[in-house]
C-alpha cells in the first residue's frame, strides 16, 4: 500500500522494496538520458556541449566533433525515395511502385555516399552537353540497347551524346526546327518554361537550351539506367520523377509547354488521368506536343506492332478526349502533332454539364496542392481571376522574369512591392556572393540548387551566367513557386525532411538561406546536411546562409562530411547571420562497410 505525503512506511515494507525501487530509479534515469538524446537530436541534429573559453571570458556553444563513415561502394548511386530494392514492396498498378517511397527514419543511411571507381571532375559546359566521362555514370544499358536510335555512344572513356533520340533519327535539333515550324510562338519569346515527360537522356531539353527554353527533363529511375543521372552529368536540368498515381511536384499553370516524344505514356487510359495533370500544370493557352504513337499512323503503324485500324482507333480516342478538356488542335505534321489548350472560360463553362466527361473538379480541390496529392480524374478549371496568367498575357522572355507576377497577391505579404524588394536583395547578395566565391559564373559551376527559395530572386540575379538553377520551394511553406515559374524560371516543391529527387553527384553548387532556422522544428538538420553531401557533387560548392547561432554547429558537421567550410560576415555585416562558404572534397571509397 503507498503512503500519502511520502511518509516512510515500517521498516521491513521498506526493506523489501528497496533493491526494486533501485532498480527501475536506474532504468528511468537510462530511459530519460535515451529519450532525451533522441529529442535533442531529433529537432536539430546537433550535439552540444559546453566549453570554457581559454580566454577565461565564458563559456560558448559548440559541438563535438564528428566523423561520417563511407557507405558501401554498392550505394554509389543510391536514391533513397526511388531505390530499386525496395520495388518489391509496392504495386505495380500504374507503376506505382516508381513512385517515391522513402526509408523510415530508422533505415536512413549516417554515411557518405562514395562516387564510383574512377570518377572525376564532370567535363565542363558546354562541351558537357555533348560528353562525359564513363566512369562518372558507368552503365551501358541505353548505349546497347538503343544503338540504333543514337541517345549515346560509348567512345573510348567517354560517352558520346550525338543527339538522336527514337523519334528524331535526324538529330534532335532537325526535330526541334520542324516544331518550331509549327509553333512560331518557340522563337519569339512566347514560351519560356517546358518539362519532357519520359526524357530519355534529355537531348530535346538540351537543345531547346540555345533556343531560350528552359525544360524540366523529367523520368523514372526504370530499366532506362540512368536516364537522369545522364541528363545531370550532361549539365541540363531534370528530375526522377513519374505520372503514375500522384500528382507532378509542380503548381497549376506552370509551364508554357509540354512534350511526350514516344514516352510510352498511356494518356487514353485510366479516365485520361495522366493526360488531365497535364492539363493542370499547363498554362492557358500553352501548348502540348506529342510524337509517337498514334500520331501518323498510317504511315508508321507497321513499326508498332500493331493494326492499322487500332492506331486509327487511339488516335480519335486521344483526339476525342483532349478536346472534352478543352484542348485544340494547333498544328500537325510528319510525326509531330500540336495541342493548345484553351484560355477561353467559355470552353470550360461546358463542363459543368452533368454528363461532361472528364467533369469539372469540384471547389475543394486545391490546384496548387502537389505534394503527395493523389491524381484524380477531373478537369482542373483555370481561376478565372488570373486574367494575365495566360501564355499570351504573360510578358515575353526576358521582360518577364523581372515583372511582378499577377499571383504574388494571393500570397501571404505578396506584392509588387515585396517583390521588388525580393529582386534587389537577391542582386545585393549575389554581387557579393560572387567576391566570397569566385567560381560562381565561371565554367566551374553548371548545376545550381537554390534550396529554399521565395520569388526565385537569387536565380534571377544570376541569369546571365552560364548555369541553371533548380529553385525549390518548400511544401510546408506558402506556394511561391507559381511566382518562379511566372517570371520564366522552373522548380520544384520538395520537404527536406526526406530525400531530393536526383541521383548522387548532380549538382555544382547549393545555395540556402535560413533553411535550418526555418525547418529543424520540423526536420533532423543531421539528415538535410548529410542529403547535401549526397546530390552534391565532388569539388562542389555549398553558400549556407543562417543564423549566428547556428553556423558554428553546421561547419562542424560539414568538416565531418570532409567538407572544407571558412565563415563569413553578410554583405551588410548583420550580427544575427553568417555565410558559411563551404566545398566538398573529392574522396574514392576505400571500401568501407556501410552502417
Amino acid at each position: 500500500m503507498g503512503h500519502k505525503e511520502g511518509k516512510p512506511g515500517p521498516l521491513s515494507s521498506r526493506g523489501k522494496r528497496n533493491v526494486p525501487i533501485a532498480v527501475l530509479f536506474l532504468v528511468l534515469c537510462s530511459l530519460s538520458f535515451y529519450f532525451g538524446k533522441l529529442f535533442c537530436s531529433h529537432r536539430s541534429g546537433f550535439e552540444a556541449v559546453e566549453h570554457t573559453d581559454v580566454s577565461g571570458k565564458g563559456s560558448l556553444h559548440q559541438m563535438k566533433s564528428i566523423s561520417f563513415p563511407e557507405c558501401s561502394i554498392e550505394y554509389q548511386d543510391y536514391t533513397p525515395c526511388t531505390d530499386p530494392r525496395k520495388w518489391k514492396k509496392y504495386g505495380t498498378h500504374r507503376l506505382t511502385f516508381m513512385e517515391r517511397h522513402c526509408p523510415p527514419i530508422f533505415e536512413r543511411k549516417e554515411c557518405l555516399i562514395p562516387p564510383p571507381d574512377g570518377y572525376k571532375p564532370p567535363i565542363r559546359w558546354p562541351k558537357s552537353r555533348d560528353q562525359c566521362w564513363y566512369r562518372n555514370v558507368p552503365y551501358d544499358w541505353i548505349n546497347k540497347q538503343k544503338s540504333n536510335q543514337n541517345w549515346l555512344r560509348k567512345q573510348g572513356d567517354k560517352f558520346l551524346f550525338p543527339g538522336g533520340g527514337t523519334m528524331f533519327p535526324n538529330g534532335v535539333s532537325a526535330y526541334v526546327d520542324l516544331m518550331q515550324d509549327l509553333i512560331p510562338e518557340m522563337k519569339d519569346g512566347t514560351i519560356r518554361t517546358a518539362i519532357d515527360t519520359g526524357c530519355g537522356v534529355a537531348s530535346w531539353g538540351g537543345d531547346l537550351l540555345d533556343r531560350g527554353i528552359l525544360t524540366v527533363s523529367l523520368a523514372p529511375r526504370d530499366n532506362h539506367q540512368a536516364q537522369v543521372q545522364f541528363a545531370l552529368e550532361r549539365g541540363i536540368p531534370a528530375i526522377l520523377g513519374i505520372i503514375s498515381t500522384q500528382r507532378l511536384p509542380f503548381p497549376s499553370q506552370s509551364f508554357d509547354m509540354a512534350h511526350c516524344s514516344r514516352c510510352l505514356i498511356p494518356w487514353t487510359e485510366f479516365g485520361g488521368i495522366y493526360l488531365l495533370e497535364i492539363h493542370r500544370i499547363l498554362r492557358p493557352g500553352g501548348f502540348w506536343v506529342l510524337s509517337g504513337p498514334p500520331i501518323n499512323y498510317e504511315n508508321r503503324w507497321k513499326g508498332w506492332d500493331t493494326t492499322i485500324e487500332q492506331q486509327k482507333t487511339d488516335y480519335e480516342k486521344l483526339q476525342e478526349l483532349l478536346s472534352s478538356m478543352c484542348f485544340k488542335l494547333y498544328a500537325k505534321k510528319d510525326d509531330i502533332a500540336v495541342w493548345q489548350k484553351s484560355s477561353d472560360d467559355s470552353c470550360y463553362t461546358k463542363l459543368s454539364d452533368p454528363d461532361a466527361y472528364p467533369p469539372k473538379c469540384d471547389d475543394s480541390l486545391e490546384p496548387d496542392s502537389a505534394w503527395y496529392t493523389p491524381l484524380r480524374s477531373c478537369v482542373i478549371v483555370p481561376n478565372p481571376k488570373h486574367k494575365k496568367t495566360s501564355l499570351m498575357s504573360v510578358p515575353k522572355w526576358p521582360d518577364r522574369l523581372h515583372a511582378a507576377p499577377e499571383r504574388i497577391s494571393e500570397t501571404h505579404g505578396g506584392s509588387p512591392g515585396a517583390f521588388k524588394h525580393d529582386d534587389n536583395k537577391w542582386k545585393a547578395r549575389v554581387k557579393y556572393y560572387k567576391k566570397l566565391l569566385p567560381a560562381v559564373g565561371t565554367d566551374k559551376i553548371r548545376n545550381v540548387m537554390d534550396m529554399n527559395t521565395v520569388y526565385g530572386g537569387f536565380a534571377a540575379a544570376l541569369i546571365k551566367d552560364p548555369l541553371w538553377i533548380m529553385n525549390v520551394v518548400s511544401s510546408y511553406a506558402a506556394n511561391t513557386l507559381a511566382m518562379v515559374y511566372d517570371r520564366g524560371l522552373i522548380g520544384t516543391y520538395h520537404d527536406w525532411c526526406e530525400a531530393f529527387s536526383t541521383y548522387p553527384r548532380t549538382y555544382d553548387l547549393l545555395h540556402l538561406d535560413g533553411l535550418f532556422t526555418a525547418e529543424s522544428h520540423r526536420c533532423d538538420m543531421k539528415y538535410v546536411l548529410l542529403e547535401m553531401d549526397r546530390i552534391l557533387r565532388p569539388n562542389g560548392y555549398a553558400i549556407i546562409r543562417e543564423s549566428s547561432y547556428l553556423i558554428d554547429a553546421i561547419s562542424t558537421m560539414a568538416k565531418g562530411m570532409r567538407w572544407s567550410c571558412r565563415k563569413e560576415n553578410t554583405e551588410e555585416n548583420l550580427e544575427e547571420e553568417r555565410v558559411l562558404i563551404c566545398q566538398k572534397k573529392l574522396w574514392h571509397s576505400s571500401n568501407q562497410i556501410s552502417r
